[in-house]
C-alpha cells in the first residue's frame, strides 16, 4: 500500500549483520510507507528485523555493526524536501535525530548515560535542537516529566538513571524522545516496561501529539492489545520478510498470512481464565493443545515466608550530599509462597515490586521484616550461608542486556552458575548448557553468539535459561516475559508452567501484564506505593476485584479489538503519588479486612 506523499517511505531495505558464521541477512527486501498522523504498527516475533528497520532509518545500525546492502530510504522534511536518509552525511543525520525523527529505544538502560542526570540528558536535545535556554530548557523538562506520569519531576531532574525503576527510565526516554515533537516517533516496544495504567496515559499522549501536531508514529511491538488500541494500519514481519499489510480492523478480522493467524492465537487476554482454578498454557497454532494434568499441584508446605518486610532507601541533597527524604519502596510486606505455587505482585511501575523480589534475595538490604525459605531464616544469614541458599533462589531479571556480560558467549554466561556451585565441568557441562539451550527455544548454534548479536527478546530466554542452571526451588521472574513477543513468551510461560509441574518450583512472578498474571498464577497481590493493598487466589482478585486500586488495574487493560477504543489523555488533572516522604513521616499501621477465603483488602 504505497502513499502519495507519505512522511517516509521504506523501499527494499536490505540489511546484513557480519558474524562468525558469515554475513546474516536481517531485512530482506522489505516496502511500506507512512503518512503524516498515521499510527502503522510493525509486529512480529523478537529476530523477525523489527527493531533493525527502524534503526536503518535513523542510520544507527551502522553502529550496530549491520551494514544497509540495498534499498532506499525516503524521508520528507517539510520545507526542505524528499531525501534518501541512506545517503547523508552524517553531520545531517545529527540534526535530523531527535529533532524530526524521535525514538524511543526498547531497553531504556542502554539508550540513558548512566553518567549524566536525567535533567542534563532531558535539556541537551533541547538546547541543541530547539535553541532554548538553559532555564527555559529546565521548564520544558519538568512538563515533559509531568506529560508522562513521574511524580516530583523538579527532584528527578537530579537523580541519575539507577535511581528510578526500569518504567520510571522508560518514560524518561519518552519524554526525551517526545521532547522536540518530531515530524516522524518511532516507538520501539515503548511501553513493556509500564504497568496498564501508565501504559493507557502514554499512549494516549503519544494519540494527541498524533492528533495535535500530525506527527507520523512508526510503533514496534508484540502486544496486539495496544495494535488494536493504537494502530490505523499494521506490516507484519516474519524472518526479515514482509509477510501482510494492511488496515488494523481487517488483520485483527480477517488475517490472511499463517504467520499472523499464529500471532493473533498466542495472545493471552483477560478473562479467559474465569471459573479455572489452576494456571493453564496457552495454546499455539500448529501444535497439540498441551495438558498440566498429572502435574504436582501445589502442596500445604509453605516454602517461602515473608513478614512485615520493610525497605526504605535514603535520598540524598544539599551541598554536603546529607539525607534529606526517604523512599518507602516496601511498607510492611506479608505473604508466603506454597511450594510448587506461583503468587504474582501487580502494580504499577514504582510500587516496590521490583524491590520486593530484590529484598527477598538480599540483592537489597531491607530495614526490619523476616525473610524464611523453608526452614532458614534469610536475614540471619552471613555472606557463606547466603551465597549456599542463593542456589536455590534464582532471579530472571526486568533488562536482560543489563544482566548479562557483553564480553562472554552466551554458552559461557549459561555455564557459569553450574561452574561457581562446582555442579558439572567439562562435557557434561557442555551438554546441560545444550540442553538449557533447548528448553528455551533457542538453537544450539547461539551458544557461540554474544549478548549484543541477539534480539531483546532472545536474551531474555538466555537470562531464564542462566536462572533455570541451578535447579532452584524458587524462581524470582521480574517483568521476565514483557520483552517478549506473544508466540515466544506464550512459549516462555508454557515452559516456565512445566517446569513448575515437573520439578515443583515456586515463583513469585512480578509483572503488570494482567492477562498473563491471571494465566499463571494460583495467588495474586497487588501493589501500590510500597504496599500490598489485596492478596487473595488468583480468582479472588481477577473475578471479584475489591479494593479501588485493584479495579482501576482492571478497567486500564488494552483490548486485543481496534473497534472497541478506550484510550485517552485525560489525565492531566489527576495527581501523581509519590513514595518519597520527609524523614519525620509515619506511615502508619498496615492493617487489613478479611473479605472470606484467603482475599484481604488494605484498610484505606
Amino acid at each position: 500500500m504505497m502513499l502519495d506523499h507519505p512522511i517516509a517511505r521504506f523501499e527494499n531495505l536490505k540489511v546484513e549483520f557480519q558474524t562468525q558464521d558469515g554475513p546474516v541477512e536481517a531485512v530482506k527486501g522489505v516496502s511500506f510507507d507512512i503518512a503524516a498522523g498515521e499510527t502503522v504498527a510493525i509486529v512480529g516475533e523478537s529476530g523477525s528485523g523489527k527493531s533493525v528497520s527502524s534503526l536503518s532509518l535513523m542510520r544507527l545500525v551502522e553502529y550496530g555493526g549491520g551494514e544497509i546492502s540495498d534499498g532506499r530510504l525516503l524521508f520528507d522534511r517539510g520545507a526542505a524536501g524528499q531525501v534518501d536518509l541512506r545517503t547523508m552525511n552524517p553531520n545531517d543525520m545529527r540534526a535530523i535525530r531527535g529533532r524530526e525523527i524521535g525514538m524511543i529505544f526498547q531497553e531504556p538502560m542502554t539508550s540513558l548515560n548512566p553518567v549524566f542526570t536525567i535533567g542534563r540528558q532531558l535539556m541537551e536535545g533541547l538546547r541543541l535542537h530547539m535553541g532554548l535556554s538553559k532555564a527555559a530548557a529546565r521548564s520544558r523538562a519538568i512538563d515533559l516529566l509531568r506529560q508522562v506520569r513521574i511524580p516530583e519531576p523538579e527532584r528527578r531532574l537530579g537523580q541519575y538513571p539507577h535511581e528510578l525503576s526500569g518504567g520510571m527510565r522508560q518514560r524518561v526516554v519518552i519524554a526525551m524522545a517526545l521532547a522536540c515533537e518530531p515530524r516522524l516517533l518511532i516507538a520501539d516496544e515503548p511501553t513493556t516496561a509500564l504497568d496498564v495504567t501508565i501504559q493507557a496515559e502514554i499512549l494516549g499522549l503519544m494519540n494527541k501529539l498524533k492528533k495535535d501536531t500530525g506527527t507520523a508514529v512508526m510503533f514496534i511491538t508484540h502486544d496486539m492489545a495496544v495494535v488494536a488500541q493504537m494502530a490505523d494500519r499494521v506490516v507484519v514481519m516474519f524472518r526479515g520478510e514482509k509477510v501482510e499489510e494492511g488496515l488494523v480492523e481487517d488483520i485483527f478480522e480477517n488475517p490472511q498470512h499463517r504467520y499472523t493467524q499464529n500471532l493473533l492465537a498466542a495472545v493471552p487476554k483477560l478473562g479467559e481464565m474465569r471459573g479455572q482454578p489452576t494456571p493453564k498454557p496457552l495454546s499455539l497454532i500448529g501444535q497439540p493443545e498441551k495438558s498440566l494434568i498429572g502435574s504436582v499441584p501445589p502442596t500445604e508446605e509453605v516454602l517461602l515466608d515473608v513478614r512485615n518486610l520493610t525497605t526504605r532507601f535514603n535520598v540524598k541533597g544539599g551541598f554536603f550530599r546529607r539525607t534529606v527524604a526517604r523512599v518507602h519502596a516496601l511498607e510492611n510486606v506479608s505473604f508466603s509462597i506454597k511450594k510448587g505455587a506461583t503468587l504474582s505482585l501487580v502494580g504499577e511501575s514504582g510500587s516496590g515490586k521490583s524491590t520486593c523480589g530484590r529484598s527477598i534475595l538480599r540483592l537489597e538490604e531491607p530495614q526490619s521484616g523476616s525473610i524464611k525459605l523453608g526452614d532458614r531464616d534469610i536475614l540471619a544469614l552471613d555472606s557463606a550461608g547466603l551465597r549456599e541458599a542463593r542456589r536455590d533462589m534464582q532471579m530472571v531479571f526486568q533488562d536482560p542486556f543489563a544482566s548479562l556480560n557483553p564480553q562472554m558467549t552466551l554458552a559461557d554466561q549459561v555455564a557459569e552458575p553450574m561452574k561457581n556451585y562446582n555442579m558439572a565441568q567439562g562435557s557434561e557441562l557442555m551438554d546441560r548448557v545444550a540442553g538449557l539451550f533447548d528448553r528455551v527455544e533457542l538453537p544450539r548454534a547461539f551458544m557461540r553468539r554474544f549478548p549484543h548479536e541477539l534480539s531483546g527478546g532472545q536474551r531474555q530466554r538466555i537470562a531464564i535459561a542462566r536462572a533455570l542452571a541451578l535447579n532452584p526451588k524458587l524462581l524470582i521472574a521480574d517483568e521476565a516475559v514483557s520483552a517478549l513477543d506473544v508466540s515466544v513468551q506464550a512459549q516462555v510461560l508454557n515452559l516456565m508452567l512445566e517446569l513448575q509441574a515437573e520439578l515443583g518450583i515456586s515463583m513469585l512472578f512480578i509483572s503488570h501484564d494482567m492477562a498473563v498474571v491471571e494465566r499463571v498464577s494460583h495467588h495474586v497481590a497487588v501493589m501500590y506505593l510500597g504496599r500490598i493493598v489485596e492478596i487473595g487466589t488468583r480468582q479472588e482478585v481477577f473475578e471479584d476485584p475489591r479494593h479501588d486500586y485493584t479495579k482501576t488495574l482492571m478497567a486500564a487493560v488494552p483490548v486485543a479489538d481496534p473497534r472497541q477504543r478506550t484510550l485517552q489523555a485525560d489525565f492531566e488533572s489527576k495527581p501523581i503519588p509519590s513514595p518519597i516522604h520527609p524523614l519525620d513521616y509515619d506511615p502508619g499501621p498496615t492493617e487489613y479486612t478479611h473479605l472470606g477465603g484467603e482475599h484481604y483488602i488494605l484498610n484505606s
